[in-house]
């Protein structure tokens, strides 16, 4: 996220901060960075920790339901393999 600019686009949206859409992992820290609360090490730190841990949720979240079928992204003959023979995606 930070090679692809993150830092400049949350300079960019610094003004609407106040927006709940805005509090998220990397803006809030860039955003307390450019208010001079945290050092920019500081920021980069806690953005890798909170990015981990809203990974993580997500991962304990998705987990519960039965009915997800997980693959490796790079595992495409098993994911063809279900998709061609589900019930679902069959022709009448």
């Amino acid at each position: 996220m930070i090679c692809e600019g993150l830092e400049e686009e949350a300079k960019s949206l610094f003004e609407l901060k106040h927006l709940n859409a805005l509090n998220s992992v990397g803006y809030k820290e860039f955003f307390d960075y450019f208010e001079g609360k945290i050092s920019k090490e500081k920021a980069l730190e806690l953005i890798k920790r909170n990015t981990r841990r809203f990974a993580k949720r997500q991962i304990t979240w998705w987990a519960k339901d039965k009915e997800i079928r997980w693959f490796q992204a790079d595992d495409k003959i098993e994911i063809i393999n279900y998709i061609t023979s589900c019930t679902k995606f069959q022709k009448d």
